[in-house]
């Protein structure tokens, strides 16, 4: 039997960063999966750092987690959402893991002495990955985003493995896609070509050729324009395509199809596929369409001065409205501006839930244990997602048993009563980062809790990233005094979701949900807080008719 050819596609951008690439490459997925084809997804990133783990949420955004453990840049999350499958260690590489990993083997004496060079050694690192990744999902199509843009000198080895990928798989096997901006210049009313060719020659000065060139734009650009690029660009017209700004980032994949992308996509690289199958796509669009209600959730965090520090979050909680005929509107709430209750009353008297996401390190800790009691105390449904729910235990111990100091070692390590702490065998003279527990990890679900009510099921598995758990030195005071250790290591060792039961929803988990909602299939736990949220408007004294102007997804 023949090996399998797995086909490649590259994403790369010019003129600017932040036009979309990842969205682009995202889209695809969903249309070359929707003609049954396996997609895996990767983005390789020219920062130096090893991996976005240490880097800060409000320059950077939010990390991503895989099953496997890996912290990956955000655009993995999109990659996941819209193909709907599980990416791994392969999916994300910075040039800094590139170096560390070369200097690695080198100092092992893997090059058995040569000189260590841009050219192979660099490349073939980077080759490395994106064939690793081929093979270890068995992908039928591999789609590789390019971070930066074309022309920085950061960008240049990942351009350089690129082309030469394309001269080892062949042209029959490779399809270069390059997104790049035709800016409106208000002052003469019309869109310029001039910025997308030179990115393109740019590009063609790498050795790189595009095959497709994707055009970001406000509005149509026109055909002259798009003549005028396939021309100098030397791009056929039909793969000259329009990506325009739309109302809802899910709407990308429709749009994109109906410019014919994944027809080009397809005959480019001699697949034999039937025609796209978009029922299931376009009945969420119906859905996201045609909703009735709405709903205001208050997201409490640290990092609310840039939202792409919550992005899973977000997008979760829109696909819980999805499903629940309703708009979701977030109010951004930072922590530090709650000092006490008569704050958390005026911030919440128009919310419908209160969501406490993750973070590191004790700013605004005391603004989210004060927006925990407010949701307690007035019966608002509240989500503790990691921090979020070590706030609700902290909370409960100091509302309801007495300890006024109740806190987690992180915060207070020589604290009395740290109801959050580090494990046993957790202890001593660790590096940072070897305390983490991250990716996928098993979790039973106690029967009769709200948990098993929002899964249906006693035994699922959730992805991890934190270092501090549940101190079971307090299990017994705390679930004697009315939480509810709904969910545990199925060894029984870790405590991972607590929750009071007799609430419509007031739930705490360890692991980060937010990892595994898809727009199409929204999790569990998330379609149920924003259910509780839309029930709890008739008693919190809220409207819930949907807006006339649907929200920006």
């Amino acid at each position: 039997m023949a090996e399998k050819q797995t086909k490649f596609i590259f994403v790369t951008g010019g003129v600017v960063s932040g036009l979309g690439k990842g969205i682009t490459a995202a889209s695809l997925g969903r249309l070359l999966k929707c003609r049954g084809l396996k997609v895996a997804s990767q983005k390789l990133d020219p920062y130096v750092n090893v991996d976005p783990g240490t880097m800060s949420p409000l320059q950077h955004g939010e990390v991503f987690v895989t099953d496997d453990g890996t912290e990956t840049d955000l655009d993995l999350g999109h990659y996941e959402r819209f193909i709907d499958e599980n990416l791994n260690k392969y999916s994300n590489l910075t040039t800094g893991k590139v170096y560390w990993n070369v200097l690695n083997k080198e100092r092992q004496g893997a090059y058995l002495g040569q000189t260590v060079q841009i050219i192979p050694h660099i490349t073939n690192e980077i080759k490395s990955y994106i064939y690793n990744l081929a093979s270890s999902t068995e992908a039928d199509v591999v789609i590789t985003e390019i971070g930066g843009t074309t022309g920085d000198i950061e960008s240049q080895p990942f351009l350089e493995a690129i082309r030469q990928v394309g001269l080892e798989q062949g042209k029959e096997n490779c399809c270069f896609i390059h997104v790049v901006l035709v800016p409106y210049i208000s002052g003469s009313d019309e869109y310029k070509s001039k910025p997308a060719q030179h990115s393109v020659k740019e590009l063609q000065g790498m050795g790189v050729s595009p095959d497709i060139i994707i055009l970001r734009a406000d509005g149509s650009v026109g055909s002259d324009i798009r003549r005028k690029i396939s021309t100098f660009c030397n791009v056929k017209p039909e793969c000259v395509i329009e990506n325009l700004t739309m109302p809802s980032l899910y709407q990308c994949p429709l749009m994109l199809h109906t410019g014919g992308l994944d027809d080009v996509v397809v005959r480019q690289l001699h697949l034999d596929v039937p025609p796209a199958d978009l029922t299931e796509w376009k009945e969420m669009l119906s859905r996201i369409a045609t909703r009735t209600k709405t709903c205001t959730i208050a997201l409490v965090g640290k990092y609310v001065k840039l939202h792409d520090a919550y992005l899973s979050v977000m997008e979760s909680l829109y696909h819980a409205g999805f499903e629940n005929d309703s708009q979701v509107e977030i109010k951004w709430v930072e922590s530090e501006d709650l000092p006490d209750q008569a704050a958390c009353r005026e911030a919440f008297a128009d919310v419908d839930g209160i969501i406490v996401p993750g973070g590191f390190g004790d700013r605004g800790i005391e603004g989210m244990i004060q927006a925990a009691q407010y949701a307690r105390e007035n019966n608002v449904p509240y989500f503790g997602i990691c921090l979020g729910m070590q706030i609700m235990v902290m909370e409960f111990a100091r509302g309801v048993l007495g300890y006024a100091d109740a806190n987690s070692s992180e915060f207070t390590p020589d604290g009395k009563h740290n109801v959050i702490a580090l494990m046993a065998d957790q202890q001593g003279n660790i590096p940072k980062g070897g305390t983490m527990r991250l990716g996928k990890y098993p979790c039973t679900v106690a029967p009769g809790t709200k948990m098993a009510e929002c899964y249906g099921q006693t035994e699922i598995w959730e992805r991890h990233r934190h270092r501090y758990e549940f101190n079971n030195e307090y299990r017994e005071a705390l679930a004697a005094a009315g939480l509810t250790l709904s969910g545990l290591s199925p060894d029984g060792r870790l405590v991972e979701t607590v929750e009071l039961s007799d609430r419509p929803f007031y739930v705490g988990v360890q692991y980060h949900p937010e990892f595994k909602s898809r727009p199409n299939k929204p999790h569990p736990l998330f379609k149920g807080f924003v259910a509780a949220a839309l029930a709890a408007q008739q008693t919190l004294g809220h409207s819930g008719v949907a807006p006339k102007e649907p929200d920006i997804l």
